[in-house]
């Protein structure tokens, strides 16, 4: 008899743990854990976009410059 008492226990005590646990706030962390994952994602994507836009404004830039360039060249000449 007293062998089942002991199975029973060990199939209730992840249970009873589990619960103490997520009452110490082990959901919140999860929670919190997987916002802030996504706000770094938000981060890494803004972060991308004002890399392409800085990149496509230095192209710009030097395609004037090249125009300009080629203008002041072909004036001299």
């Amino acid at each position: 008899m007293k062998l089942k008492y002991v199975d029973g226990i060990r199939y209730i005590a992840p249970i009873i743990v589990i619960a103490v646990l997520s009452g110490c706030g082990l959901g919140e962390t999860a929670a919190t854990t997987a916002a802030l994952a996504e706000a770094k994602a938000q981060e890494a994507k803004a972060a991308k976009e004002a890399q392409a836009k800085i990149e496509q404004r230095l192209e710009d830039a030097q395609a004037v410059a090249a125009q300009q360039r080629a203008a002041a060249e072909a004036a001299t000449e």
